[in-house]
């Protein structure tokens, strides 16, 4: 994505504060509960597996293998479930679209114990020398496969602009994610660029996503992509910036659905919270990007409280003025809070009561129903 011209305690940030550097890994104690003889809690351990294709993961090497890529790697096929012990997994991790059907777990299920973290950033020159990683490569995990499923895990990346003055692609990507089906539960996505890209793995797939209260920070298009993706009880935080002068400071939502596909984003009973000073932020701005002119970027924001650090007056934006927000597939149903105060009706596009009764995470969704799997 193209860089523009109450949970803090639970923040990316608040972890970056409390440790002993702002470029610092995160320093997260393990759950008491689970540090000493039962790191893998109640989801059984190497002794006693939960099923033959489970496998656990504990930095400490109490369990088959001390990196998370390193038991993805070990699975084949189809099926395979990682219980992830407290700690903080400094990596980056690819789940390729051949591992279908995956759980991974965080063991306390508590998802500040489990943080998948690293700081590539798009401009980040490769150790290869051959050039630098783009806002793709720059993703901390990357999942391609169908049928995912993600519990209690905090996915982030730690990039900071300040520590890098001489980088202008400053897109630090937390989590990419392809296939279709995949689920998230009880997560945390954090940084500040381009945290959660929920997208597909071509144009011409709609692959189908679901957040369940979750939790994203971040500043510019930090929730972005072209994915079928259902926002459920999720809390989204924008964050303060000291390195410019006026508003905006970024913008929530950046979709780029394609022309073909009838539905995008859909954020339902959610809560939108900001560190940063009041109106600084765009509730969304359409991302057409070039490999993709026809896009036709989607969003609904409904039943969501959204505090004052959204731009009530004017909370729509253009990314480019080839492609106006306005013929773009945005509206709102139903929003509370002092950020979604409808003052200039041009401005905010409503459903109507009708369409409302569509904008379901039924049907956007069809017949997978992933809020109804258990763990």
């Amino acid at each position: 994505m193209s860089s523009p011209h109450v949970q803090l305690p639970l923040s990316r940030r608040g972890f970056l504060l409390a440790s002993t550097g702002a470029a610092a890994a995160l320093a997260l104690a393990p759950t008491p509960a689970l540090a000493g003889s039962r790191p893998f809690g109640r989801f059984g351990s190497p002794a006693r597996r939960l099923t033959p294709n489970t496998l656990y993961v504990d930095t400490q090497g109490r369990g088959d293998h001390t990196t998370v890529q390193a038991a993805v790697n070990a699975t084949t096929g189809s099926g395979w479930t990682l219980v992830i012990a407290p700690g903080t997994y400094r990596e980056t991790v690819s789940l390729d679209a051949t591992r279908t059907e995956a759980t991974w777990i965080g063991a306390s299920e508590d998802p500040r114990d489990v943080v998948i973290v690293y700081d590539n950033a798009a401009g980040t020159p490769k150790p290869d020398g051959s050039g630098t990683y783009g806002t793709t490569g720059s993703a901390t995990t990357t999942l391609r496969a169908d049928g995912f499923t993600a519990r209690w895990i905090t996915f982030a990346n730690d990039w900071l602009r300040a520590d890098h003055p001489d980088i202008s692609g400053t897109q630090a990507v937390a989590l990419k994610v392809m296939g279709d089906r995949s689920a998230f539960h009880h997560c945390r996505f954090l940084g500040h660029q381009d945290t959660l890209y929920a997208d597909s793995l071509a144009l011409t797939v709609f692959a189908r996503q679901y957040f369940s209260h979750c939790y994203a920070e971040g500043d510019v298009d930090f929730v972005f992509g072209r994915a079928t993706a259902v926002y459920e009880h999720c809390h989204f935080r924008t964050l303060d910036r000291t390195d410019l002068a006026a508003a905006p400071y970024g913008f929530v939502f950046a979709p780029s659905t394609a022309g073909a596909n009838p539905l995008g984003y859909l954020v339902s009973r959610g809560r939108i919270s900001s560190e940063a000073p009041d109106a600084a932020y765009k509730l969304a701005r359409p991302w057409v990007p070039s490999s993709d002119t026809t896009a036709r970027p989607s969003l609904v924001v409904r039943n969501t409280w959204m505090g004052a650090g959204i731009d009530a007056v004017a909370p729509y934006t253009n990314m480019s003025t080839s492609y106006p927000w306005q013929n773009q597939r945005f509206a709102e149903y139903r929003n509370l809070g002092p950020g979604a105060e409808i003052t200039v009706p041009e401005n905010r596009p409503q459903l109507t009561d009708e369409q409302a009764e569509s904008a379901t995470r039924e049907a956007y969704l069809g017949d997978w129903q992933p809020w109804k799997e258990a763990c």
